[in-house]
C-alpha cells in the first residue's frame, strides 16, 4: 500500500466522521414502556413527541398529555403514520427544537421518525454535508437508515430548507 492511498482513506474516513450528532440530542430506538423512568434515565429537559392521539390508543401507547405530566417543557409535532413526511413536518419540527431547552429527548412509536428528525435537525443546524449526516446516522446505526423514505425525507428537508433559507438572504 501506498502512503497516498493510507492518506487517501483516512481523509475519506475523517470526511466521514465530521458529523456527529449532539448530544444534547436523543430518540427512542424502541416502544418507551415506562416513560417516567426513561425520561428521568435520558437526562434531558425537554421532550419532543411525534406521535398523535392513534398511538395513544394503542396497547402500549403514549399520549402527549402523559408526556407533559413527566415532561413539562415538551411539544408535540404530529409525525407519525400513516401520515406522510412533508417539508412542513419538518419545519414544524425545527421550530418545535428551536424553542426547547436542552437536552432534548425525541420520541415517535419506534425510534425511526425520531432518529430522522434528530438528524435532519442536527445536520440543518450544523450546516453539515447531508451525504455525511446521513454516512454517520448509518455509521451510528439509526432506525431511520432501514428505510428508504425516510432517508430521502432526511436529505431532502436538509436540501430544500438550505435551499429556501439561501433564496430568502
Amino acid at each position: 500500500m501506498s502512503i497516498a492511498w493510507l492518506e487517501g482513506n483516512n481523509q475519506n474516513i475523517l470526511n466521514m466522521r465530521k458529523f456527529k450528532l449532539p448530544n444534547d440530542l436523543s430518540y427512542n430506538t424502541g416502544l418507551i414502556l415506562n416513560p417516567n423512568l426513561y425520561f428521568s434515565e435520558s437526562a434531558c429537559e425537554s421532550w419532543l413527541c411525534l406521535t398523535g392521539e392513534e398511538f395513544a390508543n394503542m396497547e402500549n401507547g403514549l399520549s402527549f398529555e402523559q408526556i407533559q405530566a413527566i415532561a413539562p417543557l415538551s411539544s408535540n409535532v404530529i409525525s407519525d403514520p400513516p401520515m406522510a413526511l412533508s417539508i412542513e413536518i419538518a419545519k414544524q419540527q425545527i421550530k418545535a427544537l428551536d424553542s426547547l431547552p436542552r437536552p432534548t429527548l425525541i420520541s415517535c412509536r419506534m425510534g425511526p421518525r425520531s432518529s430522522a428528525a434528530a438528524y435532519m435537525y442536527a445536520g440543518l443546524k450544523s450546516d453539515s454535508d447531508v451525504e455525511q449526516v446521513i454516512e454517520a446516522a448509518e455509521l451510528d446505526n439509526a432506525p431511520f437508515t432501514k428505510s428508504v423514505e425516510l432517508i430521502d425525507w432526511v436529505r431532502s428537508s436538509i436540501e430544500t430548507i438550505r435551499s429556501e433559507a439561501k433564496q430568502d438572504d
